[in-house]
């Protein structure tokens, strides 16, 4: 199945121009994210055709980026539309030569339009979630290999010059203590973009999906050298602030929770996957303005 299904997947791709590296650099992400989510399927105990899936749905999730160079010369959904949105567009076309199971089909659009979503929907089904929660996880960790492989200039844009003058919003700053993604909207400061990619580790909702981050060290490595730059700062208060995003990221839990483990593993999942959004949530949060209270009080000179 895999073998046809990537046969279908580069001959989509072979479409459009193979001598632009931002192409390539799309290909490599979601050869990456097919197989994170392949890993963490099986890391989750489910069963070999849902890996499958999984590795299907990882391999289809960015479809809609290609056609969106195309057309915009950008990857930026602000300045083109939704490539998400367009990954389903092209699957209404595309979808047969992957699958001509209606189920799994079902499955794959729910996790392409979704995957990029700041939050899913509440009225997924339980395999619905389970399916986007997965490629989601998987496009989360995949982005932190790509900010460390990646420069500055590309990333945050500005110089790495400029790099040690930056800073990090308290816009930003709140959103890490609250231990959550940044919208869109949050990143005013020019070191946000850094601080919106170390917190994807916090909403990575799956044990498996936090073991592969840890397994690979790319979250260690932006922390300990982002851009392969020192993280010293002119601004005392930008130092302290990243200071306290180290301190804070380095005691981040990376195993599963233990109040759950005697449950069997396909069994944990899809019984939390299940639950309502509020409980599904509940464990990702804390109450940020005490949160960042503390780490001031810690960290301040």
């Amino acid at each position: 199945m895999r073998e046809s299904c990537l046969d279908a997947f580069n001959s989509y791709v072979a479409r459009y121009d193979a001598s632009d590296e931002r192409i390539a650099l799309k290909v490599e992400h979601t050869y990456e994210v097919a197989e994170l989510c392949a890993e963490i399927a099986r890391g989750e105990g489910l069963p070999p055709a849902d890996v499958d899936l999984a590795w299907l749905c990882g391999l289809l999730h960015d479809i809609g980026r290609f056609e969106q160079l195309c057309q915009w010369g950008t990857f930026s959904d602000a300045d083109s539309c939704s490539h998400a949105a367009l990954g389903i567009q092209v699957l209404k076309d595309e979808m047969g030569s992957f699958t001509r199971d209606p189920e799994w089909a079902h499955i794959i659009e729910r996790a392409v339009a979704l995957h990029s979503d700041f939050r899913l929907p509440s009225d997924l089904g339980a395999r619905e979630r389970l399916f986007c929660t997965i490629t989601r996880d998987a496009d989360k960790v995949d982005i932190l290999r790509v900010f460390n492989q990646s420069g500055c200039g590309a990333v945050l844009g500005i110089d790495p010059a400029e790099f040690s003058r930056g800073e990090i919003s308290d816009t930003a700053f709140g959103a890490f203590g609250e231990r959550r993604c940044l919208a869109r909207d949050e990143r005013p400061g020019s070191l946000d973009g850094l601080v919106g990619a170390v917190c994807l580790a916090f909403e990575l909702e799956l044990p498996a999906s936090r073991t592969a981050l840890g397994d690979r060290g790319y979250l260690e490595a932006l922390l300990r050298e982002p851009f392969g730059l020192s993280p010293h700062f002119d601004s005392e208060l930008t130092q302290r602030r990243w200071d306290a995003i180290c301190d804070v990221m380095q005691c981040l839990p990376s195993n599963s929770r233990s109040d759950v483990e005697r449950e069997a593993p396909h069994e944990r999942l899809m019984n939390r996957l299940g639950r309502s959004e509020a409980e599904f949530d509940s464990g990702g949060y804390v109450d940020g303005n005490a949160f960042l209270d503390a780490l001031l009080e810690r960290f301040d000179a």
